[in-house]
């Protein structure tokens, strides 16, 4: 009943060569190596690999990367770029930041609270200053008329409380 399995038929050439061997014979030699190529075809196949996007004369110039931190370079404080700006050949229609004209802004404007300066939900009926918590709301309150008077000129607020 019970029978011992047949071993696998084998090769010749088997019996004589150790497993090592064997194992090496039907591995293909690695990408880039020219083991069991011909020189010509390793050359083609360089050339094959070549990029078309790169340029093969290209010569880097040695600027930025690893490089860039060890140059000397010259700081200039404000005072010599505005007066190597002015040094420039400047014409009376360039644009500047005075001659740019920009439309309103869509947005309404943000209020800010006038004793905090956070931004303002509220505002104070009796003195018309602005107020961002109750705590400033309570110190408003307290405030006499000529500090009152005081906040809204800084706000330039046109209606000053009598």
């Amino acid at each position: 009943m019970f029978e011992p399995e047949s071993e696998p038929e084998r090769d010749e050439n088997e019996d004589d060569e150790p497993a090592e061997q064997r194992l090496h014979m039907d591995v293909a030699p690695v990408e880039g190596t020219s083991e069991g190529k011909p020189a010509a075809a390793v050359d083609i196949e360089t050339a094959t690999k070549c990029l078309p996007f790169k340029n093969p004369n290209f010569v880097h110039s040695g600027i930025g990367g690893a490089a860039a931190g060890k140059k000397n370079r010259t700081w200039k404080n404000l005072k010599q770029i505005l007066a190597a700006e002015k040094a420039l050949p400047w014409k009376i229609s360039d644009p500047n930041y005075c001659s740019i004209d920009a439309p309103p802004s869509m947005k309404p404007a943000k209020k800010y609270s006038d004793i905090s300066g956070l931004l303002a939900n509220y505002t104070d009926p009796q003195t018309k200053l602005r107020f961002a918590s109750t705590e400033e709301f309570s110190y408003i309150r307290q405030l006499p008329t000529d500090v009152v008077t005081g906040y809204l000129t800084l706000r330039k607020a046109t209606c000053i409380v009598p």
